[in-house]
């Protein structure tokens, strides 16, 4: 088919169906951010307080973009999308320092509770 024998309308009519369906077909890609919401919790995130304050933020962020992009506020959605990411990953890394904290102080008591029963340790049992 030549271009020179369709007419100009209907050009401007396939132009905008293409147009259209380019707009439609944009997905917002939300894999990232529930990756790491699924991280966050199974690290423990909601039995750490902070951690599961920024869980519950990207979970409402993710929500929330997701229903911004089907009223079709891209830009928005894109950007709650980012704030959902960053709230999860937050969340990670709370949950893996209180995990690491809890771990330092299992350590400790498990020297000091060592050292009180060595009789030749510093302060230990005579």
């Amino acid at each position: 088919m030549n271009l020179h024998s369709v007419s100009p309308s209907l050009l401007v009519v396939l132009l905008a169906a293409t147009i259209a369906g380019c707009a439609t077909t944009q997905t917002l890609h939300t894999e990232t951010s529930t990756s790491a919401i699924r991280s966050a919790e199974e690290l423990g995130a909601p039995n750490v307080p902070k951690a599961s304050l920024h869980l519950q933020l990207a979970k409402e962020e993710l929500e929330a973009a997701t229903a911004l992009n089907e009223k079709g506020d891209k830009d928005e959605a894109k950007s709650l999308l980012l704030r959902a990411e960053a709230d999860a990953e937050l969340a990670v890394a709370l949950s893996r320092a209180a995990a690491e904290q809890a771990e330092a102080q299992a350590a400790m008591d498990r020297v000091r509770k060592l050292q009180s029963e060595n009789p030749y340790a510093p302060g230990g049992a005579n």
